[in-house]
C-alpha cells in the first residue's frame, strides 16, 4: 500500500505560495537535472503569469523517501475563495503561509476559518524572513491570535511552526539554524499531516473537487479517492448534488507527477486522481461502487456577491474587430465557464443579455479579459452588489477592508472611505513609517474606489479585501464625481481638437482612434458631462501667419484597462469590450435622447 500525503498550499495573495511548490517540486527530484522548468511553474495560465497571480487551484505530486505528497496549489486573492473552500475538503492538512512582515491580512482569516472548520491542524510557514523589515515572532504571535479568535481547538493552537524564504530555497524549525534547503519542511510534513483517513477494503468511493476538459476524451473529473480502490474499465455509479445517478466506466485513469499527467492502472484510498469517462461528471459529485451507492457531502461553495450585465456589442464599430459577436457564442461561452468555476452563475437575462454574478471585479475581469482575448466582442455594465431580502428585511454585502499607508496618506484614505460608510475598527502603526487600519464597509462603497486609493497614497498604499457577511441594507450609493467628455461626431479623432479639449479634463483617446456618436472620450474636470467635437481639425486658410506652425503639445492619455475602466464607468454607461480596444460609451448614444432620458445630477 502507498503512503501518502494530502496538502493545500493556503495564504493571502502574493505571500509567496506557488514559489514555495516550486521549490518543493525543485528539492524533491522531481524534475530531471536538464529540465527546463520555467519560475512559478503552477501557474499555467497566459494571465497569472502576466500578473504574478494564481487563478485556478492546481494539484501536482512529489516523492520525497517513500512517500507521495500531493500538493494543491490554491489562488490567495478573495475573489477567488470559491477555489479554495472545495480544494479544503480534500486534503488532510494545510501549508498556512504567512509573509514575515505583512503579518496576517484579510485572505489569511478567510482560508483560515474554512479550514480550521473542517477540523485540520494546519502547519503554519512564516516566509519570506530574509526580507529586511520581517518580524517572525510577531507574525507567530498575530497568527496564535487569529486562530484564537477563529475558536481553534487546544490541538491546533499548538501548530507547528517553520520559517523559510522560498525564494531563496530554504526553510529552518528555529530563526537561529544554518539556511541550508527545504528539508526541515519535507520532514514537518511526514511528520505532523496526519494519515488519510478511509481504508482500501471498503466500497470505492471518490469525489470531485475540480473540473477539466479534453477535447479527446471529454470531461474530466479531479478527485480525491475516500474509500476503496479505482482500476481504469470499473464500472462506477455516478451520484449528482441532486440525487440522480448515472453509470459509467472509467475510460482513463490519470495520475499526476510534478508537472506532468501520466495514465495509471488503479489507485487507492487516500490519492487524488482524474477520471475519464463520465459525460455529465460536476464538481461536488460522488463516484461510488454500483452495489454500494453512497454520496458524500456535497460541496457548499458561497455565493457570489456582485453582479454585471454582459450584453451583445451594438455600437457603430460593432463586429469590425472581434470573431464571436452574437449572442448565442456569448451564452455557449458564459455556459462552459459555469461548468468549471462554481463560485461564478450565468443567467440570461434577454435579448442578447445575461447576468454574470461573481465573488468581486476581478474574477469578472479576468472572464473578460480572457473572453476578449478568444475574439469575442461584448459590452459590460457597471458591476452592482446583489442584495437579498430576509424576513422583509433588505440585506447587502459588507467587506473586511486592510489598508497599508505611508503615515502622512492615512487622513485622506480615511476620510474617503468615511464618505462611502465605512466603519474604522482599527489603526496600528507598522514598520517602516506605514499605519495599517482596518475597516467595515458596503460592498457597493469599495465599487470604484481602487483607483482612487492609488491617486491618493500616491502608488504606495496597498488595500485588501475580503467578504464579511450580509447585513442591513446601508443607505444610498456613492457616484462619481467628475462629468465625462462624450463626443458628438463620428470619425477619425484630431490631434489639434484633442490639444484644445485637454484642459477640460483628462482625456482617454489619441489621434487617429475611430470614434463614434455617444463615446466617451475622456473625464470631465467638472461634475457635468459635455458634448465635445474631438474629430475638428485646424481650419485651413491660404493667408501665411507667424503662429500657423507652431507644435502642439499632447498629455498622453489615461491609459484606461479593463479593471479601471470598469470601477470608472457609472450606470448610464457601458463598456465595449473587442479583442483590440477596450471603449467607455453612454448606453444611449443619441446626445438628445439622451439628455431626455437622463436625470439631472444634483
Amino acid at each position: 500500500m502507498q503512503k501518502i500525503k494530502n496538502i493545500a498550499v493556503i495564504a493571502h495573495v502574493d505571500h509567496g505560495k506557488t514559489t514555495l511548490v516550486d521549490g518543493l517540486l525543485q528539492q524533491s527530484g522531481t524534475f530531471r537535472e536538464n529540465q527546463h522548468v520555467d519560475e512559478r511553474a503552477m501557474d499555467t495560465n497566459d494571465i497569472e503569469k502576466e500578473r504574478g497571480i494564481t487563478i485556478l487551484s492546481k494539484n501536482t505530486a512529489i516523492h520525497y523517501k517513500d512517500y507521495k505528497i500531493n500538493i494543491i496549489d490554491t489562488p490567495g486573492h478573495a475573489d477567488f475563495g470559491g477555489e479554495v473552500e472545495r480544494v479544503l475538503k480534500m486534503v488532510d492538512s494545510v501549508l498556512l503561509l504567512v509573509d514575515a512582515q505583512e503579518g496576517v491580512m484579510p485572505q489569511t482569516k478567510f482560508v483560515v476559518k474554512k479550514a480550521l472548520e473542517l477540523g485540520h491542524r494546519p502547519i503554519v510557514v512564516v516566509n519570506k524572513i530574509d526580507k529586511p523589515g520581517s518580524e517572525p515572532d510577531r507574525v507567530v504571535d498575530e497568527v496564535f491570535d487569529l486562530f484564537d479568535a477563529m475558536g481553534a481547538n487546544e490541538d491546533q493552537l499548538e501548530f507547528p511552526v517553520v520559517y523559510a524564504a522560498a525564494r531563496d530555497g530554504y526553510a529552518k524549525l528555529n530563526l537561529e539554524d544554518e539556511n541550508k534547503d527545504l528539508t526541515p519542511l519535507f520532514e514537518t510534513i511526514l511528520s505532523e499531516v496526519p494519515e488519510p483517513k478511509g481504508s482500501v477494503d471498503n466500497p470505492t468511493q471518490l469525489q470531485v473537487f475540480t473540473l477539466d476538459t479534453d477535447p479527446f476524451i471529454g470531461r474530466i473529473g479531479i478527485s480525491r479517492i475516500f474509500n476503496g480502490k479505482i482500476k481504469r474499465g470499473d464500472n462506477l455509479t455516478l451520484v449528482k448534488a441532486n440525487g440522480e445517478t448515472a453509470n459509467g466506466r472509467v475510460t482513463k485513469l490519470i495520475g499526476f507527477r510534478g508537472l506532468e499527467r501520466i495514465e495509471i492502472d488503479e489507485a487507492e484510498a487516500g490519492d487524488i486522481v482524474a477520471v475519464a469517462g463520465f459525460g455529465t461528471i460536476d464538481i461536488g459529485d460522488t463516484l461510488c461502487d454500483p452495489n454500494h451507492i453512497e454520496a458524500l457531502d456535497p460541496l457548499h461553495i458561497e455565493e457570489p456577491t456582485l453582479s454585471v450585465m454582459m450584453s451583445v456589442n451594438d455600437s457603430p464599430l460593432a463586429g469590425t474587430e472581434g470573431k464571436h459577436v452574437t449572442g448565442n457564442k456569448i451564452r455557449e461561452r458564459l455556459l462552459k465557464e459555469a461548468e468549471t468555476n462554481i463560485a461564478m452563475k450565468a443567467e440570461d437575462a434577454g435579448e442578447g443579455k445575461f447576468r454574470v454574478s461573481g465573488r468581486g471585479e476581478l474574477q469578472i475581469t479576468i472572464l473578460a479579459e480572457n473572453m476578449r482575448r478568444e475574439g469575442f466582442e461584448f459590452s459590460l455594465s457597471r458591476p452592482e452588489v446583489i442584495v437579498k431580502v430576509e424576513d422583509g428585511v433588505k440585506l447587502e454585502p459588507f467587506e473586511f477592508v486592510v489598508v497599508d499607508v505611508p503615515d502622512n496618506y492615512s487622513g485622506a484614505v480615511i476620510e474617503k472611505l468615511g464618505k462611502r460608510k465605512a466603519e474604522m475598527k482599527s489603526m496600528a502603526p507598522m514598520s517602516d513609517g506605514y499605519t495599517r487600519i482596518e475597516f467595515e464597509i458596503p460592498a457597493r462603497g469599495l465599487i470604484g474606489y481602487r483607483g482612487e486609493f492609488l491617486t491618493d497614497t500616491k502608488g504606495e498604499g496597498i488595500i485588501n479585501s475580503s467578504f464579511l457577511e450580509y447585513r442591513p441594507f446601508n443607505g444610498t450609493h456613492h457616484t462619481r464625481v467628475p462629468g465625462a467628455l462624450v463626443s458628438m461626431e463620428n470619425g477619425a479623432a484630431a490631434g489639434f481638437a484633442i490639444f484644445n479639449l485637454q484642459e477640460r479634463g483628462r482625456m482617454f483617446i489619441k489621434p487617429q482612434d475611430k470614434l463614434y456618436v455617444g463615446m466617451i472620450v475622456g473625464e470631465h474636470a467638472r461634475p457635468n458631462d459635455l458634448d465635445v467635437n474631438p474629430i475638428k481639425g485646424k481650419a485651413q486658410s491660404n493667408v501665411r501667419s507667424s503662429g500657423a506652425d507652431e507644435a502642439i503639445k499632447l498629455v498622453p492619455p489615461a491609459d484606461m484597462n479593463l479593471e479601471k475602466a470598469l470601477e470608472w464607468i457609472e450606470d448610464d454607461e457601458l463598456l465595449e469590450i473587442t479583442p483590440l480596444h477596450i471603449r467607455i460609451r453612454k448606453k444611449i448614444l443619441n446626445p438628445g435622447e439622451r439628455k431626455r432620458k437622463t436625470p439631472k445630477k444634483k
